[in-house]
């Protein structure tokens, strides 16, 4: 079985080979790159389950690596970042991440997170022979085995998180659910973000969802949070 492969990429040494270190010990295939140009050349170069991606470097930062990595393929990303407002981590997410560990942080916590994103997208060499998943409406088909979103037959581009969020929903038709609820059943217990985090993801679905369909909606329920409606 081959083994996982994560691409690190901080402008710290130090850190770089600390996070080396702790995930070859747990088992992963590592890779280093101290710069986000770096981190582009190395990404291209072969194939990646998860980046670990730091947002203040040299010559190319974070946001704009990230941004990048999520124009070409659905990497799992997690970032890396000494800054833990709230506008940092939203743009994080805007951008196409699907967590961010706030520096400094406790390497286990690291680990703990990836194994968790790698599990959540069906990275995980655990998963990899599961076969069904897929949910069919009109002109959309939501498959969290392959992590696929299709539209109009069409394959869309689309983050985890994004995809988990809205196989969720479409799970539980016309269900409404508040936005802690979503947190808790979509990021799970290790998430510790705030309900900002899921107006963005919803924002970004409609962006790729909007006009598809007069037989379906993503429906903000005011007040209260959201649901995928069903209609007569």
């Amino acid at each position: 079985m081959d083994k996982e492969k994560i691409l690190i990429v901080d402008d710290d040494k130090n850190i770089c080979e600390l996070l080396r270190l702790y995930l070859e010990k747990e088992g992963y295939e590592t890779c280093i790159a101290n710069d986000g140009e770096k981190a582009m050349e190395v990404y291209e170069s072969g194939h990646f389950d998860l980046v670990l991606l730091d947002v203040m470097m040299p010559r190319v930062d974070g946001w704009e690596a990230c941004r990048r990595i999520r124009a070409k393929g659905n990497t799992p990303i997690i970032m890396l970042t000494a800054k833990g407002e709230t506008f940092d981590k939203v743009l994080g997410l805007e951008l196409g991440a699907d967590d961010y560990v706030v520096k400094p942080f406790d390497t286990k916590e690291v680990v703990a997170r990836i194994k968790a994103v790698l599990r959540r997208t069906g990275r995980s060499n655990q998963n990899s022979s599961s076969t069904d998943g897929a949910l069919v409406f009109d002109n959309l088909v939501v498959n969290i085995t392959k992590y696929e979103l299709k539209v109009k037959d069409e394959v869309i581009d689309t983050p985890p998180k994004e995809l988990e969020l809205l196989y969720h929903l479409a799970s539980n038709p016309n269900k409404v659910f508040t936005r802690d609820a979503l947190l808790d059943d979509v990021w799970g217990f290790e998430y510790y973000g705030d309900s900002r985090t899921i107006d963005v993801h919803i924002k970004r679905l409609r962006e790729k969802l909007e006009g598809v369909s007069d037989k379906w909606s993503l429906k903000t329920v005011w007040g209260v949070g959201y649901k995928f409606e069903l209609k007569e």
